[in-house]
């Protein structure tokens, strides 16, 4: 048989781990179909099957698995040896981070660095999806949210998370003012048994008996509060441009800390990218910014605290 191309070799390895060839074409920028058709013409080169389908995505078979066993720890150390080769090691930055934070946090401040390092093109994936950096090799960093341990990357703490109520304007003006009437008399939007309930307990106060609604996530809380439909217990983080410019009102001096802080995530590969490195500083000093910012924001108080474990 005469030598497989490795990069269907590579294209096969990356659907063999993700598990869906969906998720495998978009990583390797093809369609599903221009991936399906490469999975054929290398089963018919080897001999065998190697991909069968599931219900939710597609699993390797015994003979695939022993392929995907024997190669891809070969084709990962190729791409490891390879990268400080590459123009991309100097040049080409990519990090992820989730749909809010990008849009609400990092895309804001973005400029400042393109404008310092125009040498370095940034690209900036937003994804709900947990970055796996030994499978998506072209990502350098990660901006995540939580306790700080995952394995096998360095992670750096940027700054924690408060939560306080919020409303809009013109809800305020509707309920008399922000200290017209107790919080638990206004229309509340949440989970009574989640945050709220932790919010009532440290501040004292007595929760409603039941809350105007309870939307999926904390943006539509977010998006709601800002229609007037009610307060949200919203991230300052999320919601800063919006307190900023007055379109949603702190109606507490009480800040929530949440359980979790936003960290910077990165492979040990990362530690000798030199456009990594600028934007690890960069980053740094943008997060000591931000919590100034938020410490000022609101004055501190007994309710500045831990949820509880």
């Amino acid at each position: 048989m005469s030598r497989v191309p490795l990069q269907p070799l590579q294209n096969f390895v990356t659907a063999a781990r993700l598990g869906n060839l969906t998720r495998a074409a978009d990583s390797l920028n093809l369609t599903v179909s221009a991936l399906s058709h490469q999975m054929r013409q290398l089963e018919e080169r080897l001999g065998y099957a190697l991909l069968q389908r599931q219900p939710r995505g597609v699993k390797a078979t015994p003979e695939g698995q022993r392929l995907l066993e024997q190669v891809g720890p070969h084709l990962d150390a190729i791409a490891q040896a390879l990268q400080p080769f590459g123009a991309r090691h100097d040049r080409v930055l990519t990090v992820s981070a989730l749909p809010s934070m990008a849009s609400n946090w990092l895309v804001p401040r973005l400029g400042s660095f393109v404008t310092a390092h125009p040498q370095i093109e940034f690209n900036l994936e937003s994804s709900e999806r947990l970055t796996d950096f030994e499978r998506q090799l072209h990502c350098d960093a990660a901006l995540r949210v939580g306790a700080g341990q995952w394995s096998g990357v360095h992670a750096e703490p940027l700054f924690d998370e408060w939560m306080v109520p919020m409303a809009s304007p013109s809800l305020v003006e509707r309920m008399g003012g922000v200290d017209a009437r107790p919080l638990s008399q206004w229309p509340l939007l949440g989970d009574p048994d989640g945050e709220w309930h932790r919010w009532f307990s440290l501040v004292g106060d007595a929760a409603p008996a039941r809350f105007v609604a309870m939307l999926n996530d904390s943006e539509a809380h977010h998006r709601a509060a800002l229609d007037g439909f009610g307060v949200a217990l919203g991230r300052m983080t999320r919601a800063r441009l919006l307190l900023d410019s007055g379109q949603l009102i702190a109606l507490s001096p009480h800040r929530l800390k949440t359980r979790w802080s936003h960290w910077l995530v990165y492979p040990p590969r990362s530690s000798t990218h030199p456009g990594f490195l600028a934007f690890r500083d960069w980053l740094h000093a943008q997060a000591r910014e931000h919590a100034n910012h938020m410490a000022a924001l609101t004055p501190h108080s007994r309710a500045n605290t831990d949820y509880p474990a």
